[in-house]
């Protein structure tokens, strides 16, 4: 991910917004700086639909919340400002209500929150967005490695559970009624 400055001054996340709606820049803002964010490969955008679907099919029949995908930006901090993109999101209805919309950034930490690692990733990389997720409030962010076949499950309390590709992946205390094979949304 690469930090550009846009101007001398750091951006708002009102001022981002204009300019990704605008189609000016894509990317993420960190504490005010723009931080572009280039097109992954197929198998990533396959692999985030796949994975969001899984989720959609178990959420909205049973009115649990809200599923999202990489363009639903987070807004994290203010002052400077701070919005992140997630691969996948899962919002419980708890923490953003069924009839609520969102014409800008979401200004609510989502419970799940997926990050799909893409072969380039470092360790360190994968770990700063876990942490930065989980110091936000997120309850579970899953990084799922497609060329390992591995999903790790890390909850804002307890251990890291690490699922292989014949493992069922669960939602844990985020959606406990949610379970599907690693292999399924691997192979979607």
């Amino acid at each position: 991910m690469a930090t550009t400055p846009i101007g001398e001054k750091l951006l708002t996340a009102d001022e981002f917004l204009r300019l990704c709606e605008q189609r000016v820049i894509k990317g993420e803002l960190v504490k005010g700086v723009w931080c572009e964010t280039l097109s992954t490969n197929g198998e990533h955008g396959e692999l985030a639909m796949a994975i969001g679907t899984a989720l959609t099919v178990h959420v909205r029949p049973n009115r649990l919340g809200k599923v999202t995908g990489t363009d639903a930006g987070v807004l994290l901090e203010r002052d400077p400002d701070t919005v992140r993109e997630p691969d996948v999101a899962y919002f419980s209805a708890e923490t953003l209500p069924l009839d609520a919309r969102s014409r800008g950034f979401y200004e609510v930490v989502p419970d799940l929150v997926v990050e799909i690692i893409s072969p380039n990733d470092s360790p360190q990389y994968v770990a700063d967005r876990v942490a930065m997720w989980l110091s936000h409030g997120v309850r579970l962010v899953w990084a799922v490695y497609p060329v390992s076949r591995t999903v790790a499950a890390h909850p804002s309390a307890g251990p890291t559970l690490i699922y292989t590709e014949d493992d069922e992946l669960d939602g844990g205390d985020v959606l406990p009624e949610f379970r599907c094979l690693v292999r399924d949304i691997l192979d979607w």
